[in-house]
């Protein structure tokens, strides 16, 4: 019996943000079968993709190093991709302007894409508690991710018990006040700045809330997008054939099917992992 086989999912551009590599919440096993099942002619890494705040030599699972040895795959093979920085990666500025082949590392994208200005940052600029309290901004992350693995754990009783998973931190978003009046200002603060910019898009990412919705103002309007995370929601923005799209890996029967028929997750050691890692570079 001949084994099923399935191509990868070809996509123009890709934008991941908010993954959080070495942190307790990140869903790296997920992110690499999304990876792996698609053949992306840019990837852009819109921030907080290896979570520096929360890293912990005690803690980062092979799938983890598995996913930095795929984007340096991607890059050894010549597929652009941009990392642009974000507030848990912020010790990667120090570089910003840094190239390496198909690599670039910047603070800021602006892409033309059939005459429309597309302006992609992370967005932590617009959080006060970045610019004046970060040590409360740390607190705050610290708290999300114990609030992640009690999240963690309440679904497996309720897994167990035959019941349908619930989000603490989704119920707390739509449900506090402050909560919901932080993301909308968020988002209005930066379709207001893109519409005087003149830009037609807005891309961000950092308070991992998936969106793609039009924002008027008296000065224009714009298509404000968010990618949200793969904490959460498991999600990005994809541009294939003039048109933006937010994905989700839970509602994607091709990435399961990819998955499959491939056997993509062999488990590799920390070493034999990082001496792939090496190969690709042919550093080795």
């Amino acid at each position: 019996m001949k084994s099923l086989s399935i191509e990868k999912r070809e996509v123009d551009i890709v934008v991941i943000s908010d993954v959080h590599l070495g942190a307790f919440g990140c869903h790296a096993k997920e992110l690499l079968q999304y990876l792996r099942s698609i053949s992306p002619k840019l990837l852009i890494l819109n921030g907080d993709i290896i979570d520096i705040w929360q890293f912990r030599k005690a803690y980062f699972p092979k799938t983890h190093l598995m996913v930095i040895r795929h984007l340096t795959g991607l890059i050894a093979k010549n597929t652009k991709v941009v990392y642009i920085t974000g507030n848990h990666d912020e010790l990667m500025r120090k570089f910003v302007k840094f190239n390496l082949g198909s690599f670039k590392l910047v603070n800021k994208l602006l892409l033309d894409l059939k005459g429309k200005k597309t302006w992609i940052f992370h967005g932590d600029v617009f959080d006060i508690t970045m610019q004046y309290s970060k040590w409360l901004a740390k607190l705050g992350s610290f708290g999300y991710d114990l609030l992640i693995l009690l999240n963690s754990f309440a679904n497996f009783i309720l897994t167990s018990l035959g019941r349908e998973k619930i989000s603490f931190s989704k119920r707390v978003k739509h449900s506090v006040k402050t909560a919901v009046s932080y993301i909308n200002k968020f988002e209005e603060t930066a379709a207001s700045i893109a519409i005087s910019k003149g830009y037609s898009h807005v891309i961000c990412g950092h308070i991992h809330q998936p969106e793609m919705r039009m924002i008027f103002n008296s000065q224009g309007e714009v298509m404000y997008l968010n990618s949200g995370d793969w904490v959460e929601n498991l999600s990005s923005l994809e541009y294939h054939k003039g048109e933006w799209n937010i994905y989700s890996f839970r509602e994607d029967p091709h990435v399961k099917a990819y998955t499959k028929a491939s056997k993509q997750l062999k488990s590799y050691s920390h070493k034999e992992t990082f001496e792939n890692l090496l190969k690709e570079f042919e550093l080795k």
